[in-house]
């Protein structure tokens, strides 16, 4: 097995985490009260309970770090996840960035920030 590492991300509520995913292609592999793990492709992220969190002052982040980010942005949308600048669930279109790379972003319903980003050709 090759080495990885996974995010270790909150969620205030396990079944609205996996609906959320769900409509983004991640399948749930595992949950008790404690844990529970999302995968999509080679993509795990794994979930702790945190009930209180209050999505504003969340500083949960991680990147998935993709082929195509342009792909995964149009799942996104097609999700039902608006394009806004304000509040959660929200996704903001993957751009050129000044170093080559494309990158996006989505803020989860428990605003965490997951950067969309996909290297230089």
């Amino acid at each position: 097995m090759s080495d990885i590492a996974t995010p270790n991300l909150p969620s205030r509520n396990f079944n609205q985490t996996t609906e959320f995913f769900g409509k983004l292609g991640f399948m749930e592999t595992w949950r008790d009260p404690g844990w529970m793990i999302l995968k999509r492709g080679s993509i795990t992220l794994e979930f702790f309970p945190y009930p209180d969190l209050d999505p504003a002052k969340s500083s949960f982040s991680c990147c998935f770090r993709m082929q195509d980010v342009g792909v995964f942005f149009a799942n996104i949308k097609a999700a039902g996840v608006p394009e806004v600048t304000v509040g959660w669930p929200r996704v903001h279109k993957p751009k050129r960035e000044p170093w080559g790379g494309i990158v996006g972003a989505l803020i989860d319903p428990d605003g965490t920030l997951i950067r969309l980003v996909q290297a230089p050709n």
